[in-house]
């Protein structure tokens, strides 16, 4: 039996109304629980999708495929459990500043091997590509946010999400927003190329990609009307801290892909880490969600008028915007509780 047929490694995610950020936001607000993938992140999807494509491609005479990724974070962790799922290996190098508690998720998650080397994500991806990889016939790379496989993993996001938004109500109007978080740009070029899939005016609505600010290579690029790489990363949101966002993510936001005929409904916007934290424990308040900061950004927007200033307009109580708890594993009950020590009299 060919496992690429039988196994999925990403699930269906619930999409569910929170009373209390509807509240706040002064609109329904609906979230993508994105948080229960097998990662406990969107990666699952793209990761996914693109590692069981690398394995369909076999051919009986290959050497054995063994999946190698350079992530110390959510798309290491991604990679582990796709591997899992497909049951073939993979090893994870790991950057010398990565998290002892994200090590700790990928050996847990069923790693072949955790490997630490470099003093940054660059010289461990360098360490993969240079010395392990050319001494592994059958080893595979595993990208974490930029290729066409990764987008159309995560377009299936959107795919699901429009299948629910109508499965009661075929006349529910379409939502007035997507909210997602940026890091590399790969979950935006999904969403974005599920929306134009679908049509039917899913590719006229708004797309709000949000940074923390020290992590925003999207906006500063945006502004700048070209790909910016930032010196470095600044910000407390570890996993949007990609210095250059993807080429087709950047098109995506500019309006330059063919299918957008100039218009980018993409709103690049960004927030403080106080912001994003305060997304975050706000969440685990009111609906007892726990993920990291990089995706309490996404939550941020709901409080204080933030929507309706990013989205240049107000929203009626009926309106519906979707949020993507984007997910995350980078987080623990007691970091929370000193981010919210740390930043509450600051929002």
């Amino acid at each position: 039996m060919d496992v690429t047929q039988t196994s999925q490694p990403w699930r269906l995610t619930p999409l569910i109304e929170s009373t209390a950020l509807s509240r706040a936001a002064g609109c329904k607000v609906q979230l993508k629980l994105e948080n229960i993938q097998p990662s406990g992140a969107f990666k699952s999807r793209g990761i996914g999708h693109y590692m069981r494509a690398r394995y369909a491609e076999r051919q009986p005479s290959d050497a054995a495929v063994h999946f190698y990724s350079s992530s110390g974070g959510n798309a290491g962790l991604a990679a582990v459990h796709a591997a899992r799922t497909l049951s073939l290996p993979c090893t994870v190098v790991v950057p010398m500043s990565a998290q002892p508690f994200m090590i700790d998720k990928i050996r847990e998650a069923g790693a072949y091997e955790v490997i630490q080397r470099g003093a940054s994500w660059r010289e461990a991806d360098a360490y993969l590509r240079e010395e392990l990889l050319g001494r592994d016939a059958g080893g595979v790379y595993v990208p974490p946010f930029d290729h066409p496989d990764i987008w159309t993993g995560n377009a299936t996001l959107i795919h699901e999400l429009a299948s629910q938004w109508h499965e009661h109500n075929s006349k529910r109007k379409l939502p007035a927003a997507i909210v997602s978080s940026v890091g590399g740009g790969g979950l935006l070029c999904g969403l974005m190329q599920g929306l134009h899939d679908l049509k039917q005016g899913w590719d006229t609505v708004p797309v709000i990609a949000l940074e923390t600010e020290g992590a925003d290579s999207l906006n500063q690029s945006v502004r700048a009307g070209e790909l910016v790489t930032l010196p470095g990363i600044t910000s407390m949101a570890r996993c949007l801290g990609a210095t250059r966002v993807a080429e087709r993510a950047f098109d995506w936001a500019m309006g330059r892909m063919p299918e957008q005929n100039g218009k980018s409904q993409v709103i690049s916007a960004t927030m403080t880490d106080a912001e994003a934290a305060m997304g975050s424990w706000k969440l685990a308040e009111a609906d007892r969600i726990l993920v990291e900061i990089a995706c309490g950004v996404n939550v941020a927007v709901c409080f204080g008028n933030r929507l309706q200033r990013v989205l240049g307009r107000k929203l009626g109580q009926e309106e519906e915007v979707v949020v993507v708890v984007c997910g995350g594993s980078d987080i623990t009950i007691e970091g929370l509780v000193d981010l919210k020590r740390k930043f509450e009299g600051q929002v």
